[in-house]
């Protein structure tokens, strides 16, 4: 099976059945992480290695055991991609937040702009949820998409296994408290270098999707301001793509963050949550198209050499 046949057919399993319901594995990965989190953890850097190797490289070296078995190696490949990739996932919990804001409920729409950002909800008034929504759209269509779809075109199954599990370590150990500054240095510094090429793919891709030179002009300018190496870029040229300005202040467990300002425009509303699923699905279709045609243009350059 091709490596676009596969990607087009992950994607395709995706957009039909969604994340799974029950015993999804990142689930059940994230419950080991904290077992082995509970047995090794030690306020340095070394125990953070130890943890992370000792998560990343049997689950890495069983999916590339499986990916080499005959016909089933093939299957399975494509199982993964499914299993790392969460389009359609983001794509609900971002339409159930722009519904309740169309609505007027605002309550809801608290309640469901709190599955998708860990920052406070509480307070949040409608402008400041449809803001945090397009944040984690634009965000998440790198991290629960775009990566995953490029490692799994590099590196086929183990680098989509490699890439979803590091990126779920960082979510859940990649945090500058005192806990996780040290103990997470290394899920969160591995996640970076995942992401640095993905991350700066998924920036053009808005762009190209969007309002291009604003896109560019925002991605230049105001994402090195960013705290984030990899969310700078992403955000701030969906952002500049949308006409939209993202960013601004944010309250985390009670302490409120200045952050810098993306984007350039209005402020976000609910009509612009559903145009940041547009951005990310048009940009979607622009990989897809990418893939099949370097797909094709290797099956011709193989069957001329042949």
């Amino acid at each position: 099976m091709s490596m676009a046949f596969a990607l087009i057919l992950g994607v395709i399993l995706d957009a039909l059945l969604g994340e799974p319901k029950r015993w999804h594995p990142l689930v059940g990965f994230g419950r080991v992480a904290s077992r082995i989190e509970q047995r090794l953890y030690r306020p340095s850097r070394g125990a953070g290695v130890v943890a992370l190797c000792a998560l990343l490289v049997p689950a890495t070296f069983a999916a590339a055991v499986l990916a080499a078995l005959p016909l089933f190696g093939a299957v399975s490949a494509v199982v993964l991609l499914y299993l790392a990739i969460g389009h359609r996932s983001l794509r609900e919990h971002a339409r159930a937040v722009a519904d309740a804001l169309d609505a007027g409920d605002l309550a809801q729409a608290r309640l469901c702009v709190g599955r998708m950002v860990s920052r406070d909800t509480a307070e949040m008034q409608a402008s400041d949820v449809a803001r945090a929504t397009v944040e984690s759209v634009l965000e998440n269509g790198n991290d629960a998409l775009f990566g995953a779809v490029f490692w799994f075109a590099l590196a086929g199954a183990p680098g989509v296994v490699l890439y979803r599990l590091a990126n779920t370590l960082d979510a859940m150990w990649g945090y500058r408290t005192e806990r996780y500054l040290h103990f997470g240095w290394a899920a969160a510094r591995l996640d970076d270098a995942l992401n640095f090429v993905p991350a700066r793919l998924t920036a053009l891709s808005y762009a190209l999707c969007g309002r291009f030179a604003a896109a560019l002009a925002c991605w230049r300018v105001q994402a090195p301001a960013w705290d984030s190496p990899n969310a700078g870029p992403v955000m701030a040229a969906g952002a500049g793509a949308l006409g939209i300005e993202l960013g601004g202040p944010a309250s985390y467990d009670g302490q409120l963050h200045v952050r810098p300002a993306l984007g350039a425009g209005h402020g976000a509303s609910a009509t612009d949550i559903g145009a940041a699923l547009k951005l990310v699905r048009n940009s979607l279709w622009l990989w897809l198209g990418i893939v099949l045609l370097l797909g094709g243009a290797a099956q011709l350059l193989g069957s001329l050499h042949a």
